[in-house]
């Protein structure tokens, strides 16, 4: 069975025709909820769609899919996942990754310290930022951006990087 990766969230419904409201979980939300995307919805037996419609609507997308016309059809998929099969994933470009690529990651300092493992990317705007959790401390959550992270080596499940003065703070 081919994996399937998470893009998206149902959190509610909007108005009574059928459309949904999307927390999206991707860095591409253009892509993958555009008019003919295949989505499937992760419920008790997980139910490919096709999205019919989409708009975006503040930090949400407003989603509508083929034969889901009324509300009493879609409520029941209130806060389901929305997966894509990873045959649905586009190629990326050289430097390029996907969330699921990221997240588990061992992130190490340039001290050659162990920093964690990246639990989440949150998209706050200009950039992504890995969080990365520490028994007993404050989260570290670090910036996403080419002079921080200096590598990747997916195969390993590493990164390197190199810390911005100030960043950490050890005595929490």
């Amino acid at each position: 069975m081919a994996e399937r990766y998470l893009v998206g969230k149902i959190v509610n419904t909007h108005g009574i025709r059928g459309e949904v409201k999307v927390v999206p979980v991707t860095d591409f939300p253009e892509q993958r909820f555009a008019k003919g995307s295949k989505l499937v919805i992760e419920a008790k037996t997980p139910l490919p769609v096709t999205v019919v419609n989409a708009r975006p609507q503040k930090q949400l997308y407003l989603l509508t899919f083929a034969g889901f016309d009324d509300i009493n059809a879609i409520e029941k998929y209130k806060g389901c996942e929305l997966t894509v099969d990873e045959a649905e994933q586009a190629e990326l470009a050289p430097g390029e990754y996907y969330y699921h690529d990221l997240v588990g990651l061992t992130v190490i300092d340039q001290a050659g310290q162990t920093l964690g493992q990246v639990s989440e990317i949150l998209s706050p705007g200009a950039n992504d930022v890995w969080v990365i959790p520490r028994p007993g401390k404050s989260d570290i959550l670090l910036p996403f951006l080419k002079s921080v992270v200096l590598d990747i080596d997916l195969a390993q499940k590493v990164a390197h990087v190199e810390v911005p003065e100030g960043l950490i703070d050890d005595a929490d």
